[in-house]
């Protein structure tokens, strides 16, 4: 692939660009069809900025409703029409009836599926919903999870494999912060939002474990700006929702929409 391009993206993303490249060149040169399995927001966009150079080529991403988070791509020539093509999805539903599932959350269900050996990419988006969750997954991988997932933290739960159509979405639930802030510096952002101290938030960030926009985000006096989602690793993911202007002292005032 031409090497010039690696300087738009991370170091850290430059074996999934390799991958995406590949996918591309497939479609372009042997007439290839290649649906991937689930990626992450960055990921494709990734993907698409690559499949955007290439003139013969063009992609579809779905993640099984409109607004998906994580999402398969189907790549292809751009001959091809890809609305009808099968993306290949299932909705694994998870329930109890011991009613247990109020102090269950999204990493609780995350961790059993992945403690049965199956792969981050095989699973889309997961809904908490009243009595269990909804969880998207390849077809490859639902009937592997359907037979085995029989426990969630120490919670014995049922499975049953639903067509996208009977989806239920999980109601987001945001906790609001109002923040007052010298600048939109990341690391003052997040040392407020999680109430650590600028010394102790560099840790995580100078580790690596710090997204911004899904896309990893190393340098502390980064400005973030309204609409970006930010995520640490081990402490949680919050978005910047407003920038609301500045006090009479001259800080700025921020809400931020913190994932419960």
């Amino acid at each position: 692939m031409p090497k010039e391009l690696y300087g738009h993206f991370h170091s850290d993303e430059h074996h999934f660009v390799d991958k995406a490249w590949d996918w591309v060149e497939r479609a372009a040169e042997q007439h290839a069809v290649k649906l991937t399995d689930f990626l992450d927001p960055r990921q494709a966009f990734i993907l698409t900025s690559l499949v955007n150079r290439h003139p013969d080529v063009h992609c579809r991403l779905d993640g099984g409703y409109s607004a998906a988070e994580r999402r398969r791509a189907l790549i292809a020539p751009d001959y091809r029409s890809l609305d009808g093509e099968d993306m290949a999805m299932a909705v694994l539903s998870v329930s109890s009836g011991d009613g247990k599932f109020l102090t269950l959350e999204h990493g609780d269900y995350m961790g059993a599926i992945l403690g049965l050996g199956m792969k981050r990419d095989k699973v889309g988006d997961i809904h908490v919903i009243e009595g269990g969750c909804h969880c998207l997954v390849t077809q490859d991988a639902a009937d592997y999870l359907h037979l085995n997932l029989s426990q969630v933290h120490r919670v014995h739960v049922q499975t049953e494999l639903l067509s996208l159509d009977k989806l239920e979405l999980a109601q987001v639930q945001l906790d609001e912060l109002n923040l007052s802030v010298a600048s939109m510096r990341m690391d003052g952002i997040l040392s407020d939002v999680f109430r650590l101290s600028r010394a102790k938030i560099l840790i995580p960030i100078q580790a690596g474990r710090c997204r911004v926009n899904w896309k990893l985000e190393e340098d502390p006096s980064k400005p973030l700006k309204e609409g970006d989602m930010v995520s640490l690793q081990g402490f949680g993911r919050f978005k910047v929702l407003e920038v609301e202007g500045v006090t009479k002292k001259g800080r700025i005032r921020v809400k931020i929409g913190k994932f419960a």
